[in-house]
């Protein structure tokens, strides 16, 4: 069983949704990730998204692209955002990590010399936001060849086809976009949300988790009553452009805001 299989299992039986933030991986400098990520768990993260900058992040919004470019500033790479998870991994061996990001570093690297260099870091899910499951067997063999998950987005104009593809594929947990367009907007609508979420549930047991237009505490409580796990990205990630002269701020300035939808979650499934 994966780290993520026994997060999951572990929050079912205490009958407790997943929290899930998303930061990039060397925003706004290197120096802030890994007491970030750890400031994020101490304040009710379930699992962690560390997402991985890329040039051209085509599936993103202004608020990750721009944390894309400040960290690309800093030359962060594929290998040093590893290095971090490595380092975050001395002193946590109990969180979920999911690298979220594209297709081309990993290409570069190689699958195989990926996944096992991912393996050894301690990172426990990839996904590649372009990656299409019709074509990611070899992908999805190397990162099982690593104890790694795959995890495979979804979105409102997945077909029935596209969704059993990526249910035979997919490990960990699924993804699913609550609406079509790029992250960080706003448009968030639960009822269409929910009968979506009882359609994939009828092609797989994975959890699933639900990200894009979760913005504030009620929008994560309203997610949480009908999704296994809420994932939240710009809204944490837009905090951090206020922040650029007081980097050491951040930590504790996303914690805060996280923690606030975790008592929301947590208040409304009691």
């Amino acid at each position: 069983m994966s780290r993520i299989e026994k997060r999951f299992a572990d929050l079912k039986n205490r009958q407790r949704k997943a929290l899930i933030p998303y930061v990039t991986a060397g925003d706004p400098q290197p120096g802030v990730t890994v007491p970030l990520m750890h400031a994020l768990v101490e304040a009710g993260a379930d699992l962690l998204e560390l997402g991985v900058p890329f040039s051209d992040p085509m599936a993103d919004g202004p608020v990750i692209q721009a944390a894309c470019e400040r960290a690309l500033e800093h030359h962060v790479s594929l290998h040093d955002v590893l290095d971090m998870v490595r380092e975050f991994r001395s002193s946590d061996t109990e969180t979920p990590v999911v690298l979220m990001g594209y297709l081309n570093p990993i290409e570069a690297w190689g699958y195989a010399e990926f996944a096992s260099a991912a393996g050894e870091a301690g990172v426990d899910g990839v996904l590649s936001v372009d990656m299409p499951p019709e074509e990611a067997d070899e992908f999805t063999a190397a990162l099982r060849s690593a104890d790694i998950d795959a995890i495979f987005l979804l979105a409102p104009t997945s077909s029935e086809d596209r969704i059993r593809r990526v249910s035979e594929s997919a490990s960990g947990f699924l993804y699913y976009v609550s609406f079509k367009g790029v992250t960080g907007a706003n448009r968030l609508d639960v009822d269409a949300v929910s009968s979506k979420l009882d359609e994939l549930r009828r092609h797989t047991d994975l959890p699933l988790g639900v990200g894009f237009g979760i913005r504030d505490p009620e929008s994560a409580a309203q997610v949480s009553r009908i999704a296994d796990a809420v994932v939240v990205g710009s809204a944490l990630v837009g905090r951090i452009p206020e922040m650029l002269e007081q980097p050491d701020a951040i930590p504790a300035s996303l914690a805060s805001t996280l923690s606030g939808m975790r008592t929301a979650i947590d208040q409304d499934a009691g």
